[in-house]
């Protein structure tokens, strides 16, 4: 990286800095995605002094997004909540603006605002709850919300009364999820009411499948035609919101006919599987690499105890490795968690610490101090995947990644 790309990404966020901030809270943490989120890098990253970190290819990324417009033929609305699946909020969020995304959905409304510190102003939405006591915010900074109870729809109503600006709403319906959103029923009434409230403007209507990424389909079947009803009944009444979407990443691969105005993917942008059972197409890219180093390395004796607890003793004289990661990190705080040295897979030993952890090295003689470690991603020959972690750890790729901390620093290259 030259100089002149150096000042003209902090002149960027000196420019974010100036932008009105709600709160110190809010201050707190989009200063903390800056720093701990490098500069884009064009180039493949080497002699990076960190011990942890994460390398995380917006090239990637930005094909994975043109890929799901390719399959579903519709726009793309990028699920980057949850600090985009791990890989950092705002330079995915830029990277996939430039793929002609033409709206990002969040999980808060604090979410929201942190990308819009950043100067995004693209069209945001956030899928979940946002009290009422943010309501003219986001219509100023316009951030559309989700609706699906009358108490909040009344209370938007009644806070934005006078504003200049308009709030937009995706009422959301619950046609078999469980969680948020109105049952099927009651939602052609809820919408037509809503667009009678001054300063409120129904914009989207959605709703979420429980088991788009099963086999199995009939829930799904079951689920879209609890939503066609709802849309025939609203278009029957001579309306129908400007933005119907649906299709998570699963069933923008498996459900075409669920794509409507526009496909909701999160998992599958970054190249990750939404399931054992919906696999993303080959083509697809895994986008973020997690390493480490190791920063240590004993011969020790027999009966030598491993970490707290001593839950590892060498039975012989063994090679033992430490690394910068532990579970302040994102790792799991169990044995048997494995990583790439050399091209080699290597087993960790003893209990997991907060911020390291002890690795048997006997097979891996040529190991030294400061080498890289692979946590998940490739190395030689060998890979391990976010999927493979998730089955080790008895739960899915989306909790892995997602589970990675903020103080792991990020860095972004885009090939």
């Amino acid at each position: 990286m030259n100089f002149d790309e150096i000042r003209l990404q902090i002149a960027g966020f000196q420019k974010c800095i100036m932008l009105p901030i709600i709160g110190a809270g809010f201050f707190l943490t989009f200063f903390s995605l800056l720093r701990r989120h490098r500069l884009v890098y064009t180039r493949a990253m080497d002699n990076i002094a960190d011990t942890i970190w994460l390398e995380i290819n917006l090239g990637a990324i930005r094909r994975n997004v043109q890929r799901l417009a390719q399959i579903s033929g519709k726009p793309v609305m990028a699920v980057v909540k949850a600090n985009a699946y791990g890989h950092g909020l705002i330079n995915v969020s830029r990277a996939v603006l430039k793929e002609g995304v033409n709206r990002l959905c969040v999980a808060r409304f604090e979410e929201a605002n942190v990308l819009r510190m950043a100067g995004i102003d693209a069209p945001i939405l956030v899928l979940g709850f946002t009290s009422p006591e943010h309501a003219v915010e986001a219509a100023r900074l316009n951030i559309g919300l989700t609706v699906y109870r009358n108490q909040t729809a009344a209370q938007y109503a009644e806070v934005m009364a006078g504003e200049k600006n308009s709030l937009k709403l995706h009422v959301k319906v619950d046609t078999g999820m469980g969680r948020l959103g109105l049952f099927p029923e009651e939602a052609p009434a809820f919408v037509m009411q809503l667009r009678l409230k001054k300063n409120l403007v129904v914009e989207g209507l959605f709703t979420h499948f429980a088991c788009a990424d099963e086999i199995q389909t009939k829930t799904t079947e079951m689920q879209l035609s609890k939503f066609n009803k709802v849309i025939s009944e609203l278009e029957s009444g001579g309306f129908r919101p400007a933005i119907i979407h649906a299709a998570n990443s699963a069933a923008a691969l498996k459900y075409p006919e669920a794509a409507f105005d526009a496909i909701r993917p999160g998992i599958a942008i970054y190249g990750l599987d939404p399931s054992d059972e919906v696999p993303l197409p080959a083509e697809f890219e895994p986008a973020l690499a997690w390493k480490t180093r190791l920063t240590s390395l004993k011969v020790l004796p027999p009966g030598s105890g491993i970490g707290y607890n001593c839950r590892y003793v060498t039975t012989k004289k063994e090679r033992i490795g430490a690394c910068a990661v532990g579970y302040a990190d994102g790792l799991r705080r169990r044995l048997g968690n494995i990583a790439i040295l050399r091209g080699k897979r290597i087993s960790q030993v003893g209990g997991m610490c907060m911020d390291q952890s002890m690795y048997q090295l006997d097979g891996v003689p040529e190991a030294q101090a400061g080498d890289e470690v692979v946590l998940l991603g490739q190395q030689g020959e060998e890979r391990i995947s976010a999927e493979e972690i998730g089955r080790s750890w008895d739960t899915n790729n989306y909790e892995v990644v997602c589970g990675l901390t903020a103080r792991v620093p990020r860095y972004y290259i885009d090939e």
